[in-house]
């Protein structure tokens, strides 16, 4: 059986879904933003995972970047500030 990719409302369902599962003192937080958001990224130290979601692919099939901060304006910073502005614009998500 082929996997039907999942309609954007489906994907925020279950992750919201999967949150709830988490302790309110584990440190996670999330936002929801109005603009148009073709990525997921999880940040750590100075270290991220990014994973550009490409239309025609389920999420798991899509390929994941393993990003460090080694120099001053690189990906990483590149990838962060884009994150800062969203995270900055968002509003927190509450399950």
């Amino acid at each position: 059986m082929e996997a039907v990719p999942l309609a954007v409302t489906t994907r925020i369902r279950i992750t919201l879904d999967e949150l709830s599962k988490i302790p309110n003192d584990a440190g996670v937080q999330a936002r929801f933003s109005d603009q148009h958001i073709a990525l997921s990224v999880f940040t750590f130290d100075d270290q991220m995972l990014v994973t550009p979601h490409l239309p025609s692919l389920l999420g798991r099939e899509s390929p994941m970047l393993h990003l460090r901060r080694l120099t001053d304006d690189g990906l990483y910073d590149r990838f962060a500030g884009h994150v800062d502005a969203l995270w900055a614009d968002g509003r927190p998500v509450t399950v």
